[in-house]
């Protein structure tokens, strides 16, 4: 049985006496045919994770660190073994079949893996998703289990796209976590949004204010101003006030990281790009020269050298965001006179 709320003595025996009753169940559940044992499995793979989880962090907390996982690790060991009895069934799988005696022990497998995918992303060993990706992917798995299981799925690699800079492939995931997510699950969607904001204003895509504010989600707002005014000021002291927030996030029982902060620094070159249009539309010329760009930064309190607004608008114009070419000799920033700002290269289909 496993103990709710145990004390802080308790934890590690709890994560002990959950252990040996995982490994029992998992050669029980191996000698056994078909799938009706499936709702334990998924009852004790959660409760392994979370009674290692909870036994860690009262070490941490002895120790003064966070830096010790052995129960976690520990737990990550015998959670592989139950997705191996899964995943290596040779019983056929078929949609919507219910639990029998006959059935496929597969329809177990998303729900560990998703399982796995946490306790992985704790532990901060991402390379070992790949590990499940292929086998899930390539049996249709992700596809076919309840829609519970595949939203989280979803969220997960979307997650691991974002990490790779697969920001085409994490922008789709995270919009099918979100669409399909229950209605009434907003803990969740706000996870969810937690990451498809950030890859969403670097793609172009700027949320609405009452979105955020629905979800409280409010240290995205002066991001978002700063990125639809050009007011890099705006946009930096949010950066800067909510980087903790940004680089990681509390739950239950430990401190994550959320790591979207160097995605959400990218997103200043769109920035940038937004006022020097503003400064175009009011100097109505296609040669600027580098002086006024550097008046501007100055005016919003972010003075900076000919040379660094230099550097700046080279970047824009390598990436497209800006059409026209720089003449160093005479410090001027010479614009296409066909569409300068191209909004295409901004906002990614």
């Amino acid at each position: 049985m496993f103990i709710s709320q145990p004390t802080k003595n308790d934890l590690a025996l709890v994560f002990e006496a959950q252990s040996s009753l995982h490994s029992a169940f998992n050669h029980t559940f191996g000698s056994y045919k078909g799938n009706w044992l499936i709702p334990a499995l998924h009852v004790v793979c959660r409760n392994t994770h979370r009674a290692a989880a909870l036994a860690d962090k009262a070490v941490n907390r002895i120790k003064n660190t966070r830096n010790d996982h052995t129960r976690l690790h520990n737990a990550v060991t015998l959670l592989q073994a139950s997705y191996s009895k899964t995943l290596n069934d040779r019983v056929e799988m078929r949609p919507n079949e219910p639990l029998s005696e006959e059935g496929s022990k597969k329809v177990g497998v998303l729900y560990i893996v998703n399982q796995l995918f946490s306790m992985y992303f704790q532990l901060n060993t991402l390379r070992l998703c790949k590990n499940l990706l292929k086998p899930v992917e390539s049996r249709g798995i992700h596809e076919s289990g309840n829609m519970g299981e595949m939203v989280t799925y979803r969220y997960y690699v979307g997650r691991l796209n974002m990490f790779e800079d697969q920001y085409d492939q994490a922008e789709k995931n995270f919009d099918f976590a979100l669409r399909h997510c229950h209605k009434s699950a907003n803990a969740n969607k706000k996870r969810i949004l937690n990451y498809l904001v950030p890859v969403k204003l670097l793609r172009g895509r700027l949320p609405t204010i009452k979105l955020l504010e629905k979800y409280s989600l409010y240290e995205f707002l002066p991001l978002l101003n700063g990125m639809r005014t050009g007011n890099l000021m705006e946009f930096s002291d949010g950066l800067i006030k909510n980087q903790d927030l940004f680089i990681s996030s509390s739950t239950w029982f430990m401190r994550l990281r959320r790591g979207t902060y160097l995605l959400l620094e990218k997103c200043k070159m769109i920035c940038y790009r937004n006022l020097f249009k503003r400064v175009y539309s009011i100097i109505g010329k296609e040669q600027i020269r580098l002086e006024m760009i550097a008046r501007s930064l100055k005016w919003l309190g972010m003075p900076i050298d000919l040379d660094e607004v230099e550097c700046i608008l080279a970047n824009l114009i390598f990436k497209q965001y800006i059409r026209g070419y720089l003449s160093h000799a005479k410090r001027v920033l010479v614009l296409s006179k066909k569409d300068p700002f191209p909004t295409s290269k901004v906002i990614k289909t």
